[in-house]
């Protein structure tokens, strides 16, 4: 599961875990198949949302 770490300086971290990085990539290559063009890929990804589960510590 995704977790933010909270920055004193304003910005705050997503860590992802080995899980959370195969999903994503796994979700992209299912939402991408069959298109080779920049542009579709990108018309693709436009229309989709996309979510981490986060767990703040």
């Amino acid at each position: 599961m995704a977790k933010i770490i909270e920055n004193n300086k304003g910005r705050r971290c997503i860590r992802l875990n080995t899980d959370d990085i195969i999903n994503i990539v796994r979700e992209y290559q299912n939402i991408i198949s069959g298109s080779y063009s920049y542009n579709i890929i990108r018309g693709k990804l436009d229309k989709v949302e996309l979510y981490l589960p986060e767990d703040l510590f």
